[in-house]
């Protein structure tokens, strides 16, 4: 059973952090995206029946519930077969009741809410525009609709973040009471305005207040105690859930399950092959009005992936490892990787260096 990703990338700010291809777009160009969208969706051909649909972005909750019902009977099919888990990334701030009634009704049954921090400071300091009232209010209101199934965001290694603010918003976690929670460490790359500043040991974004890398990884540790003792465990590097709350979709890519993705930038696999759509908004738009694909990067998938993908996940993997057995003798013997016969899985120092561990099967 495929997964299906749908990419909106639209967003009110930009946020400091972000290094994905989303930001602040014109109007017009937003809903030309939308109709581009809907004309790529009616052309697919669904070797599968979609299992999972996970409308990611940007900030897709600023898509109308009308545009959004669309979005999901042409990937699902009208009536919508049963069992589907449907999630929608949401920015906290705006979520009405009408709103979330409207993704109900759509077919939605999954929140994910970016909310990286619950410290006002953080938060404006990165580019937010909401806080730990905000989340609470609309965490209150999906309830009150009918939703049962949300996640929390959270990054570590903010600006200005320290042992008191990361413990307050892990606080924040137990007290809503999330069944499924993602922790990233921040990503430091040329991609973000801050990444790109604190490589240039700049100060612009807060660059210079990031945490140390012991730091974060004292702070991502943290969370992995205080979520177990919620009864959320890990089931994947940066993913931790109520048993039987994991993301049945994001599973799919680190099992190498086929998913199909629609709009800008979003990846496909069908298996043995993958593929990319266009980066560009506008020319995606372009392409579809063109009636071209926006498909521009095919490539074959290797064994390798099998590795770098599955040992995300805290099960690890059991495949036959006989062809890298000098990086994974090596990596065993730094105490980064664990077995049990054919199983291989990140040991908890690996967790925090797994960059390192995967670099060996690229």
């Amino acid at each position: 059973m495929a997964g299906v990703y749908v990419s909106y990338p639209f967003c009110a700010q930009k946020c400091t952090y972000c290094n994905f291809g989303s930001g602040v777009f014109p109007r017009d160009l937003e809903s030309a995206y939308l109709k581009a969208l809907e004309a790529e969706l009616a052309a697919a051909s669904w070797p599968w029946i979609p299992e999972t649909i996970y409308i990611g972005g940007g900030t897709p909750s600023r898509m109308t519930s009308e545009a959004l019902a669309r979005i999901l009977d042409l990937a699902l099919g009208k009536p919508h077969s049963g069992g589907i888990e449907a999630t929608i990334e949401a920015a906290p701030g705006g979520l009405t009741p009408a709103l979330a009634q409207g993704w109900l009704e759509a077919g939605i049954n999954r929140v994910s809410f970016g909310v990286q921090s619950f410290d006002s400071r953080e938060l404006a300091r990165t580019g937010r525009q909401h806080d730990a009232a905000t989340v609470a209010a609309e965490v209150a209101i999906v309830r009150s609709a009918g939703f049962q199934n949300f996640n929390v965001d959270l990054i570590a290694g903010l600006p200005g973040q320290t042992l008191r603010s990361w413990t307050a918003s892990l606080d924040w976690i137990e007290r809503l009471e999330a069944p499924h929670v993602s922790i990233y460490m921040l990503e430091v790359d040329e991609d973000s305005r801050l990444g790109a500043e604190v490589l240039a040991s700049g100060k612009r974004y807060g660059a210079a207040d990031v945490p140390t890398d012991d730091a974060i990884a004292d702070f991502y540790e943290l969370a992995v105690a205080r979520l177990a003792a919620m009864g959320i465990r890990r089931y994947e590097i940066s993913n931790f859930a109520l048993p039987g709350w994991e993301s049945r979709h994001n599973l799919k890519y680190w099992r190498r399950e086929p998913y199909l993705g629609f709009g800008a930038d979003a990846h496909s696999f069908d298996g043995a092959t993958r593929w990319q759509n266009v980066e560009s908004v506008r020319e995606y738009v372009e392409r579809l009005a063109q009636g071209l694909s926006p498909a521009v990067a095919r490539s074959a998938a290797d064994s390798a992936e099998a590795f770098f993908l599955g040992l995300r996940l805290d099960a690890g993997i059991e495949a036959d490892w006989s062809p890298y057995r000098d990086a994974v003798e090596r990596l065993l013997g730094q105490g980064l990787l664990e077995t049990q016969g054919r199983r291989l899985r990140l040991t908890r120092r690996g967790v925090l260096l797994s960059n390192e561990v995967f670099a060996e099967f690229i």
